[in-house]
């Protein structure tokens, strides 16, 4: 038994096979979300594009779309946090993580996804990238402090340059 990509515990064919093959709408934001990332797994470019939200969906780049599905190694979907998005709501915001491999370099794409429900269907609307904070361990170095590598010249003249 392999499970769904979408890092359910159920199987393809119970979990989001029944949502990509249109037998079943998604009841739940994160359920689109979920089977939309297992849809980009399978190369069902499709299904990605038919639950766009019509708004945009005219402007997909759907050649683009089909070439990150099929060059990338997906490797696992974490979702972060849902914000409404549930069965009785017509809006909601979906967080995740897509962790995939392409050319050998392994990537996240985290996401902060809204969705909307149109006539009873949910479909995703727009998505912003959400970036990782940074802490520093050490202080910033300025462009006229030395080096860090210990040369004597200043940073923007060495490391810096």
């Amino acid at each position: 038994m392999q499970h769904c990509p979408c890092g359910s515990e159920q199987t393809f064919a119970n979990c989001c096979e029944k949502y990509i093959s249109g037998k079943e709408s998604a009841p739940t934001a994160e359920i689109l979300m979920r089977s939309r990332y297992s849809a980009y797994v399978t190369g069902n470019i499709d299904y990605i594009v038919a639950t766009h939200h019509e708004r945009d969906r005219d402007a997909l780049e759907v050649n683009e779309i089909k070439t990150w599905s099929e060059n990338s190694k997906w490797l696992g979907l974490k979702i972060v946090s849902t914000e409404k998005g549930g069965e009785k709501d017509t809006e909601g915001k979906v967080e995740f993580i897509a962790n995939f491999d392409i050319a050998g370099s392994k990537q996240a794409h985290h996401e902060m996804s809204e969705f909307k429900k149109v006539d009873g269907k949910w479909y995703f609307v727009d998505g912003h990238q959400v970036h990782q904070s940074y802490t520093r361990n050490s202080p910033k170095l300025g462009r006229n402090d030395p080096c860090s590598c210990g040369s004597g010249k200043k940073f923007k003249k060495c490391c810096g340059a």
